[in-house]
């Protein structure tokens, strides 16, 4: 069965930073992509940033530049380092990763006060 376990979320002040890390019970070699979505109360799930096998990365137009994905191999772990962090960026992170099926984390909550 596979695993996703999210963590590295918490509060932090208009301008901080955290950096989100999804550790994965196998190889993430294995799958075809990864990626983190948040969700906010009240709003629809979105994609934030994808990290393709071949090391392809998108990021959502409100990410770019502020948020970097990568991931480290030999961890089987994804990381997802946020900069410069935002009010509106308050959400529930959810690490995802795609092979036959998609697969969720279970979120990692992050509150960014003003």
């Amino acid at each position: 069965q596979v695993q996703l376990v999210e963590s590295g979320g918490g509060l932090v002040q208009a301008g901080g930073s955290l950096r989100l890390s999804c550790a994965a019970s196998g190889s993430i070699f294995s799958f075809n992509s990864m990626g983190w979505y948040r969700q906010a109360p009240g709003k629809q799930r979105e994609l934030v940033a994808v990290l393709t096998r071949s090391g392809i990365t998108n990021y959502a137009a409100s990410a770019k530049d502020r948020f970097t994905i990568s991931r480290d191999n030999a961890k089987n772990t994804m990381f997802l380092q946020m900069n410069s962090l935002k009010p509106e960026d308050t959400a529930v992170y959810y690490c995802t990763a795609r092979r036959d099926t998609v697969y969720w984390g279970q979120g990692t909550q992050v509150t960014v006060s003003s």
